[in-house]
């Protein structure tokens, strides 16, 4: 089965709750057409369109397979869909691209190919490290952020992996007092690389480019001065898993030489998990050479996710094929290519249109608390000088709901659960939606909160776009109504039942 199929080649994260059918973020491996899903900044399921493409592509290469054999086939298709990738994104031939189940495997990668260029004496430096993946802390040490690899080995979470053990600094970007962002980031990083830098270490520095709130941190003034300071000393990553940037900042961030770990499973909706590496050209042809690479990283990489021109690292690398990795990156790229296939003038106003009626819905609600969106983004970011996540806290009787809290109230959103109302409630009560999964809040000597999030993804302005503009308006309007029956459904749950009563929903299904 396909479905099967998709979910096949990842970490436990991409495991069915077999009762319920979904996945720890709430997705199944069909389609669901009938879920309102402003989900992207965790996860989407994957869509009809994608789904189709990913059943073509399996019989394609099943047809290439009988005269080229498997490993052939998925090489050959492997290296095809790197070009591909590349058209859609604006970049040149020069950028090498190395594929992987998801972004947090894109992390370990990127982690190995930093000690390849600069010496094993590096210590990672992660910024908005409360607000990345669940893996980053394990992946930023060189551990094992799960109990088994992709391709199935079991490991010991939190173990060190072998050539790739190390030092973090950890660097947070929420300020509980403010509920908002930090405001002294720049200089904590500056801070930070500069003593490592005095200590004789060599740093890893993990940006983010944005977070799971919509944020960036530092700047490029900041990283600019890191360069400026400390040449050949620091190797910037940046964590752009979201894919909340336009391609004149993507540009910008390779131009400048850093590596760059994206996902297609973020705004781009498709099926998680699939992420890579984007490797630009000043670091490329010391990595093409090969030599020195952790024997630990060979368990987390096989030899089509190394690009063609990767000789010696091919060469030490399983030819196993992922066929889950890759017909998740099928999938995405179906997605990302229908939606560079709207015009550009469609997809600023659909998502300006978009975040104007989430950001009006979030301040009129009494229940939903919204927490401030990134700054005003550079001149060169086209539609994301608009903010494309939305997150918010709730309240109930002028307080906080608490993380557990929050966490059931998501949980709760996903489940129809129109029996327990009557009238026009019962109605909205019904309606499954999936959005955002709560960012941990820490607030001092508080209980944490949890921040969900409202987000705007490519496949909200793919679905919308028709070359006849009433219908386009049509379907934006029809959008903002979805978002208003998920803002009531979350109200309605805040406002009507207990926290008990949603503990009972969330352990009753």
């Amino acid at each position: 089965m396909l479905g099967d199929l998709l979910i096949d080649g990842g970490d436990s994260r991409l495991a069915l709750d077999r009762p319920w059918g979904r996945n720890a973020y709430g997705c199944g491996p069909s389609p669901a057409p009938d879920l309102l899903c402003f989900a992207s900044s965790t996860a989407s399921p994957i869509s009809e369109r994608a789904y189709a493409r990913a059943e073509l592509a399996r019989e394609q290469l099943m047809h290439a397979a009988i005269s080229l054999g498997l490993d052939e086939a998925l090489d050959r298709r492997t290296e095809e869909m790197r070009c591909e990738l590349r058209q859609h994104l604006g970049l040149t031939e020069a950028v090498d691209i190395v594929f992987s189940p998801s972004g947090t495997d894109s992390q370990l990668h990127a982690l190995a190919l930093v000690r390849a260029l600069l010496g094993e004496s590096v210590t990672s430096v992660v910024v908005g490290s409360d607000q990345t993946g669940s893996g980053t802390p394990a992946t930023a040490r060189g551990r094992h952020f799960s109990a088994r690899t992709a391709g199935g080995r079991a490991v010991n979470r939190d173990a060190p992996i072998e050539g790739l053990s190390g030092d973090a600094v950890l660097l947070p970007l929420f300020d509980g007092a403010s509920m908002g962002g930090r405001g002294d980031m720049d200089a904590a990083v500056l801070e930070a690389v500069g003593a490592l830098v005095r200590d004789g270490r060599n740093v890893l520095l993990q940006i983010m480019d944005a977070s799971k709130l919509g944020w960036r941190a530092p700047d490029m003034a900041c990283l600019d001065e890191v360069a400026r300071r400390w040449p050949g000393r620091v190797q910037v990553v940046v964590d752009a898993c979201q894919m909340r940037l336009g391609p004149e900042r993507l540009r910008g961030h390779l131009d400048r030489g850093h590596l760059v770990v994206i996902t297609g499973s973020k705004f781009y909706g498709g099926p998680a998990f699939s992420g890579a590496v984007l490797v630009p050209a000043t670091a490329s042809p010391a990595l093409r050479k090969g030599g020195p690479m952790a024997a630990g990283l060979f368990d987390y990489v096989n030899r089509s996710d190394w690009p063609m021109a990767w000789t010696d690292l091919r060469a030490r690398a399983l030819p196993r094929a992922n066929i889950g990795q890759w017909l998740r990156w099928e999938a995405a790229l179906e997605e990302i290519a229908a939606y560079h296939a709207v015009p550009e003038a469609f997809r600023r106003m659909a998502i300006r249109q978009l975040g104007e009626a989430i950001e009006s819905l979030l301040a009129l609600s009494p229940v939903l608390r919204p927490i401030a969106t990134h700054a005003a983004a550079d001149a060169d970011d086209g539609k994301f000088g608009f903010a494309t996540i939305f997150p918010f806290v709730l309240r109930r009787d002028g307080r906080l709901l608490d993380l557990g809290e929050t966490q059931a109230v998501n949980r709760a959103l996903q489940h129809d659960l129109g029996s327990r109302f009557s009238g026009r409630t019962a109605a909205v009560a019904a309606r499954q939606c999936l959005i955002g999964q709560p960012v941990r809040i820490e607030r001092g000597d508080a209980a944490p909160a949890g921040a969900l999030r409202l987000c705007i993804g490519a496949r909200q302005v793919t679905e919308a776009w028709s070359d006849d503009i009433t219908t386009a308006r049509v379907n934006l309007e029809s959008e903002i109504d979805r978002i208003a029956d998920v803002v009531a459904k979350t109200e309605l749950l805040v406002s009507d039942l207990s926290s008990q009563d949603l503990r009972d929903i969330c352990n009753a299904n």
